[in-house]
Parts: structure tokens; sequence; C-alpha cells
């Protein structure tokens, strides 16, 4: 098993090595330079868009409201990307990390607006007469017949790694650090999160957007409120703590108390991979989601799930971050959520136990929302007959996840997590053209609305 786990360990590093890296940010770049850097330029559009979209038009057809469907979105990438991998990336980049993880994100929003702009364009209605789409189905109707093998290629990496990064692993986290705080046995843990999980997941996207648009934003207030309350109490270190976030980022970081120093390749490395696996932008798992909003409009669908990355990363990771680097507690050599823990418990009496709630109540939703995306995968794949036997497999994961030991099924996890993102991102490059064409067309109209 040893030299297994050592194996996967060394596929794992090198499927997210800078191969990976620059394909996933060379993406970003290209589509933000073909849209003109749009996605920057219209973040009030989407806010606004955002809202008008809790109330769609009678005759816009999908399962679910457009701020259901980022939500949703949300719900899988607010997570312990959040707490866990900001902190990570600033253990073993340095504080300058968090530079490239804001640079990540500019970039990602035009992969995650190309993605949804895509995802109800070529959607389709399935057998029971539920809105279905995400990059299979922009694969196979996009691309042509010849390129089916690898939308299914897609859908069979998203159904496996769904039950890694948002199964089995939320489940062991959640475990975890509840018997570590409050001491409550892992098999309690993975008993009432399968109840309640199979709850929710049992009424479908419906029910599952409804309890997102309520949990994601008030959690996400919660936590950001929570961590500006500290800032505010250290306001006056907060230029200090940017401009060190800047200047490390093409400086290095100096090792300082337990912290063994960081080259910029690594800050560089860490900020990108860190803040790609917190917002998604580019494995093409949002836009399962955003397939199912009611709207007839792939344009401004795509403006609000552009987003998502947005809210996940410039807004929630830099709220963490700030808290991390103001606390001084990122030289000590802790890492992860432990780490977050401790930069909070640090700075505001009790602190820590917001960090608690928060990786509880943000991997539940983030199982919630992986259950929906590995579902549509496998529908993909075998149809509709397979929809109720997902859902029991998927419950059933849950309890298995939170008392196991789970090295073996991360490494299995992160590799098909960028297998996933390889069809993906063949499919943006080559269906960038369409992208570009109906963004062009659809802000022509709308410039042209204006005036008249």
């Amino acid at each position: 098993m040893g030299t297994l786990t050592e194996y996967l360990a060394h596929i794992s590093g090198f499927v997210w090595g800078p191969v990976m890296l620059v394909l996933l940010f060379g993406t970003g770049l290209y589509l933000t330079i073909g849209l003109r850097g749009m996605p920057i330029r219209r973040i009030g559009y989407g806010f606004r868009q955002l809202f008008l979209g809790r109330h769609p038009a009678a005759d816009e057809r999908g399962d679910i409201t457009s701020f259901q469907a980022l939500a949703t979105a949300l719900s899988a990438t607010i997570g312990t990307g959040n707490i866990a991998g900001v902190a990570t990336a600033i253990a073993l980049g340095g504080p300058g990390a968090i530079f490239w993880m804001w640079l990540t994100a500019l970039v990602g929003m035009a992969t995650k607006y190309a993605e949804a702009v895509l995802a109800v364009r070529y959607r389709e209605v399935d057998e029971r007469g539920r809105y279905v789409g995400g990059p299979m189905y922009y694969i196979k109707n996009g691309m042509g017949a010849k390129w089916q093998w690898l939308g299914a290629a897609f859908a069979l990496f998203a159904m496996i790694a769904a039950f890694g990064i948002g199964n089995t692993v939320q489940a062991n986290s959640v475990a975890d650090v509840l018997e570590t705080n409050l001491a409550i046995p892992d098999w309690a843990t993975g008993l009432v999160l399968a109840v309640v999980v199979f709850v929710v997941i049992i009424g479908g996207i419906r029910r599952i957007a409804h309890l997102a648009e309520y949990l994601v934003p008030s959690m996400a207030i919660l936590y950001v409120a929570v961590a500006l309350v500290i800032i505010l109490m250290n306001i006056t270190a907060v230029p200090g703590a940017l401009a060190q976030i800047v200047s490390d980022a093409f400086t290095g970081t100096a090792a300082t108390g337990g912290f063994a120093g960081a080259a910029v390749w690594a800050a560089i490395r860490f900020g990108v991979a860190r803040g790609i696996f917190s917002n998604e932008a580019g494995l093409g798992s949002a836009p399962i989601a955003h397939a199912a909003a009611r709207t007839n409009d792939p344009v401004r669908q795509g403006t609000i799930a552009m987003l998502g990355t947005f809210i996940d990363t410039i807004v929630v990771c830099t709220m963490t971050a700030l808290v991390i680097v103001l606390s001084g507690v990122w030289t000590t050599g802790q890492s992860g959520a432990a780490l977050t823990s401790a930069a909070f418990a640090a700075t505001l009496g009790g602190g820590n136990w917001v960090v608690t709630a928060g990786l509880v109540l943000f991997a539940f939703t983030t199982t919630i929302a992986w259950s929906y995306y590995g579902e549509r995968a496998a529908e993909y794949l075998f149809g509709v007959r397979v929809i109720r036997p997902y859902r029991y497999l998927w419950v059933g994961a849950l309890f298995v996840g939170a008392i196991a030991n789970l090295e073996l099924i991360w490494l299995v996890a992160d590799i098909l997590n960028a297998l996933m993102a390889i069809p993906n991102l063949i499919a943006l490059i080559a269906l960038s053209g369409t992208v570009f064409a109906v963004t062009r067309d659809y802000f022509a109209r709308t410039e042209q609305q204006e005036k008249t």
C-alpha cells in the first residue's frame, strides 16, 4: 500500500505541476484577452443581473433561478479551500502566494464566464424534462460527434472524482474537526451527515438550490463579517499586510520564526494551485449547475457565473488571508485549517469556533453540490436510471469517508480532478470563438437598447 500511495503521490505532483497550472492560468488569460477584459469591466453589470435573476420571466426556460444556480455553484467552491487552502498557500509560499491567488481569480472569471455561456447554449432536456448541461454536453453539441469520447471522458472523471473531493474528503474533514474540538465520535458524525444529506439530495436540484439560496449567503456573510471585525480591530496594520503580500509575490519571503522561507516560484506555484482549488475555474464543475438556470440568454448567465470566482477568491479568501497575515501566526510552522483556526483565535476570543463552524457548514454544502455534479455526469454516461442508485451510493460513501483513512482516496481524487480539467480546457479553447461572438452580439444589442 505504501508503494501505491507513493506512486499516486508522484502522479498527483506531475498532473498538478507547472504544465497543468500554465494550462489553467493560460486559458483564463487567453479568454480574458479575447473578451477584452469584459469579466473584470462588467462586475457591476453581473451583480445587477444576479439580483434581477431572482425573479425570472415566465417564458425563461430552466429548473432553478439564476441566483440559485450561482448559490449552488458557490456551495461547492466556498469550502475547505477558503479556510485550509489559503492557509496552506501562505504556509508553503509565504504571503506573496495571495497575490497570485488574486491574479488567478481575475483571469479565472473569464474561464467561469465562458463555461457558463457554453453550458446554457448547448444544454439539453433529459427524459424527466430537466435541463442538463456542462462540459460533456458542450463538447458533444458544440465540437461535434467525433469528440463525444472527450465528453464521456470528462463525465467519467467527474463521476468518480466527485466521491473524493465532494464526498469522502469533506465527510472526513467534518468528522476530524468535530472529534478534535467536541469529542464527537467519527461514526456519529458520519451517520448524521449521511442522513441530512440524503434528505436534501433526494429532492434533486430544486431542493439543493433552495437550500443553497439561503444557507450559502448566510454562512459566507457570517464568516466574512467576523473576519472584517478582526481586520478593523487591526486596521492600522492592514496597509503593511497588503504591502507585504504584494512585495513578497516578487521577492520571495525571508525565513522568520518557524517559517522556512519561500522563493518567488513557491509563491506563484502555491498561489495559483490553491486559487484554482478554491474557485474551481477551469475544472468544469460549476457549469453543470449553471446549465439548470432559468434563462434564455447564455451571456447573461455567464455574467452571473463569473461572480462566483470573484466572491470565492477575491472576497472570502482575502478575508482569511488578511486575518492570517495580521495575526503573525503564519510564521509558526502550522498549516491548513489548524493555521487558520490559530489565526482567528489569536486575534479574536473564540475566533477558532468560527473556523470550526465554517468548516462544518462549508463541507456540508460542498457535499450537496458535488452530489449533483456527480449525478449529472453519471446520467450522461448511463441515463436517468442511474440517478437513484447514485444517490444511495453517495450517502453510503459519506459514512465511510467519516471513519476511514483517506490518504489514498484523496490522491486518486486529486488526479481525477486534474483529468477533469483537460477535456474542459480543450473545449473552452475550441469553442472560444463562439463565446467571443455571442458576447459581442449580446453587448452590442444591450448598448443599442440603452440608446433607444
